[in-house]
């Protein structure tokens, strides 16, 4: 009975950059990127695969600098197991593709594959890969059904489909025509053309269904706040007769979203703690959404927090959509002040601007805030 034993990730998005890292910070996320997939090739030798299957998105995109191209490589050339990239929507095999410019083409590993050619690829006796590769960003037909439909009822050959792409299943444009159409993988597995289905696209881990045989690895290191099992890879072992598929962890970063209700000293203080509890914060990525009421004096405090954090987390920033965070002077803010003459004058009119209602308001506070730090407030 043919068996195989391959490990399915996906998305690598190598040369990815986020907005709200530092330059720093930034090097640090590339190099993690690096760190991940060298990783996931400790696993794939540990856990004993044939194969790493990489469906889609390897590349961030087709225009990389030679620095990044050469240090993906260099990468790859560590994963001790044969390695096949599949072009994704980002990488696309288009005109021009990465994958055949003489720079990857010379400093490519001979053991990294690329699945330029749709269709069927022999990897050894018994065991197939299907591939499904982009050739363009926006493709109009379903590239997946289109290579299942052309074959037939495998015999004693194991077939595993290299998909990238959407699946129709919830999408909120189910009239898109590249999706990929459950129904006909559920055909194929049922009649035995296909035994897995390893797709690519969907940064989450996410079983599809069809009896756990069609998987999204999800990205080994996490690129967004609203993924879900970020920083995973598949280790798959695929027979006629079973599929058993197991997650293992090789991303180190993390990107949270966290809501505070802040309306007292307190409340910033525990704020303050729990910032400070959070491990590995040079690999964090943290926004806040921070709602409440607070007097100048908690409001500094609150500010000095976030500067302080500010420069340990990978990146700390306030999530500004969803943050409602009013600021309510009380006569103790500006008591041991000793403001005199113009400040003083200055002082009251923001007051009364602060606490009434209208669009000045909110600048209202935001001059009070100065003020009260340059009087010396919250030291």
């Amino acid at each position: 009975m043919v068996t195989v034993r391959f490990l399915h990730t996906a998305d690598w998005q190598l040369g990815m950059t986020r907005h709200f890292l530092s330059p720093e910070a930034q090097a640090r996320y590339t190099d993690g990127r690096l760190a991940a997939i060298r990783a996931l090739g400790r696993v794939a030798a540990a856990e004993g695969c044939e194969f790493v299957l990489v469906c889609g998105d390897v590349f961030e995109s087709n225009q990389l600098s030679p620095q990044t191209l050469a240090r993906a490589l260099d990468a790859m050339r560590d994963i001790p197991v044969p390695v096949y990239l599949l072009p994704g929507n980002h990488d696309p095999l288009d005109a021009g593709t990465i994958y055949r410019t003489a720079e990857f083409t010379r400093q490519r590993p001979g053991h990294v594959h690329v699945l330029d050619a749709p269709g069927v690829h022999p990897i050894r006796e018994g065991v197939e890969i299907v591939a499904a590769p982009w050739t363009s960003k926006r493709p109009l037909t379903d590239l997946v059904a289109e290579q299942v439909a052309a074959l037939e009822p495998a015999t004693g050959t194991i077939r595993i489909v290299a998909g990238h792409g959407a699946v129709d299943r919830g999408h909120p444009n189910p009239n898109d025509p590249s999706l990929i159409r459950i129904e006909a993988l559920r055909a194929a597995l049922a009649d035995g053309r296909v035994h897995y289905v390893a797709l690519g696209d969907r940064h989450s881990r996410t079983d599809v269904g069809c009896d756990g045989r069609v998987w999204y690895s999800g990205t080994p290191e996490v690129t967004d706040y609203v993924e879900t099992e970020p920083g995973d890879v598949l280790v798959v072992d695929v027979g006629a007769d079973h599929c058993q598929v197991r997650a293992h962890h090789v991303g180190a970063w993390r990107f949270l979203r966290r809501e505070h209700h802040l309306n007292s000293a307190e409340d910033v203080q525990a704020l303050d703690a729990e910032l400070s509890a959070l491990p590995d914060k040079e690999r964090t990525v943290l926004k806040l959404s921070l709602v409440g009421t607070l007097t100048l004096r908690e409001k500094a405090r609150l500010d000095d927090l976030l500067a302080r954090h500010g420069h340990l987390f990978a990146a700390l920033e306030v999530w500004e959509r969803r943050t409602d965070l009013v600021t309510r002077p009380d006569d103790d803010d500006f008591a041991d002040l000793g403001l005199s003459g113009f400040a003083a004058s200055a002082l009251e009119e923001l007051r009364e601007l602060a606490a009434a209602p209208g669009e000045d308001s909110q600048a209202a506070q935001e001059a009070l805030g100065l003020l009260y730090r340059l009087a010396g407030g919250g030291r």
